[in-house]
């Protein structure tokens, strides 16, 4: 049976008097989670995504390898300033870069953003969140809640599934980094944010998690912690430990570089993780310095077919000539005349903040995005193939299943190993749920 013939056999278990319950007791369970934006719960459709064992063994083992060429270019950017100046740099970007030096993996998780098209194994990793990667206290809930429906129930019945679940990998890499700082004792640890993020709900989710394995953690505001007498607090709480979620940008443009968090990490009184360099594979420009012509030579010929098979072409915007498809191109006269094949992005933004799909601009509106993102720090990227797949939703007092975009974004731990996966859906091309209108769903895999 074909994964299509799988999928086509789960929406015969919906019926309207099936889909109309299973819909009421998922929104039930994510209300008592506390899982929503606003009225609208963080899923809203009653199919989890599955892949096959040898598709996600595809995925992973050509992502792994890629992960070999990122940690190649952190390497040698941490190393030498020329390659840095290639990521485009903010200047508190460059005073901490150091601090995390001769430690563990800056990474202890992150997340490879892709679109993995199944039918002809065409998989384009568009974006490494290698600071903050969100999602992973969502993905375990979800499984949860998807494992109490009806029409899961039934399915599981007709083979083996597992589903990727990732915060016992969490724990155990966050701790493991920990021990590798130098860290003795069990950890306490502080969830990092500020007090106002509309993902505080998945914050606890992972606290809780943390709390029932035995690591006394608090979800902290950035803004209450004190750094004294060697100790970074928040109120008689002492933190050893900052799983960081606020964003580095963020807690320097709101509190300063001279902080009590950074001043902690500095005197390395506090391990925190993901660390300050983690934040240069993060910038944009990261994959355009693994896809450019230029830098080829820094890379193995593995990792060179990986960049060339898994990483769409990308270029710092800028007035250059280089080459695309084997013919050298004016740069910026070329992505003018070709707005349908290209996307432009912030160097260093997310959430789909000020992200232009050529395609759907007109020809007047990309010149002016163009000319900002010449003036300021953007990346250019071909566009890839999207991936659309039909769920099933119960809308409007009816069974409807309707086509969604759909986006893979794999979670990697220790900047190694890929397990788990973040998937979204949304009925718009630029896939970002806390923007509206989308979906998270739990991600399934099914035995052969």
């Amino acid at each position: 049976m074909t994964l299509h013939d799988m999928i086509q056999s789960y929406h015969d278990l919906l019926t309207d008097e099936v889909a109309e319950e299973a819909d009421f007791l998922m929104r039930k369970k994510l209300k008592e989670r506390n899982l929503y934006f606003g009225d609208r719960p963080l899923c809203v459709v009653l199919r989890p995504y599955f892949y096959t064992e040898a598709d996600w063994h595809f995925m992973k083992t050509g992502l792994e390898t890629l992960l070999t060429a990122f940690a190649r270019a952190h390497d040698v950017c941490c190393a030498e300033k020329k390659y840095r100046n290639l990521l485009l740099l903010d200047d508190y970007e460059e005073q901490l870069y150091p601090l995390d030096k001769n430690g563990p993996a800056p990474w202890s998780s992150s997340r490879l953003d892709t679109f993995f098209v199944l039918e002809d194994r065409n998989l384009k990793c568009v974006e490494y969140n290698a600071e903050t990667p969100a999602g992973i206290g969502y993905n375990d809930v979800l499984a949860d809640v998807f494992d109490q429906l009806k029409p899961m129930k039934h399915f599981r019945k007709g083979g083996n599934m597992q589903a990727l679940r990732s915060l016992n990998t969490l724990q155990e890499s966050l701790v493991d980094a920990y021990k590798e700082w130098g860290g003795q004792e069990k950890p306490q640890i502080a969830i990092l944010d500020w007090g106002d993020v509309p993902t505080l709900n998945e914050h606890e989710i992972t606290r809780e998690y943390f709390e029932r394995h035995g690591y006394r953690s608090i979800l902290a505001d950035p803004r209450a912690l004190d750094y004294r007498d060697g100790k970074l607090m928040a109120g008689d709480f002492r933190i050893d430990m900052i799983y960081k979620r606020v964003l580095y940008s963020e807690l320097v443009e709101q509190m300063g570089i001279d902080n009590a968090v950074l001043n902690a990490v500095r005197d390395k009184a506090v391990f925190i993780t993901n660390s300050p360099s983690a934040k240069l594979m993060s910038k944009k420009a990261s994959l355009a310095l693994l896809s450019d012509e230029d830098n080829a030579d820094l890379f193995t010929p593995e990792q060179r077919k990986a960049i060339a098979d898994h990483i769409p072409w990308s270029r710092v915007v800028s007035e250059r000539k280089t080459m695309f498809d084997g013919k050298e191109i004016d740069l910026i006269p070329f992505i003018s005349d070709n707005r349908d094949r290209f996307v432009l992005k912030p160097n260093d933004d997310y959430g789909g903040h000020g992200v232009v799909l050529g395609w759907e601009c007109s020809a007047d509106g990309w010149d002016a995005t163009l000319k900002k993102a010449l003036e300021t720090s953007h990346v250019v990227q071909e566009k890839v193939t999207p991936v659309q797949g039909q769920f099933p939703s119960w809308l409007n007092g009816e069974l409807n299943i309707s086509k969604r975009y759909v986006d893979a974004d794999p979670y990697v731990f220790n900047g190694t190993s890929v397990y788990g996966c973040l998937t979204r859906l949304s009925p718009l091309a630029l896939l970002n749920v806390t923007a509206g209108g989308g979906s998270v769903i739990p991600t399934y895999i099914i035995s052969d």
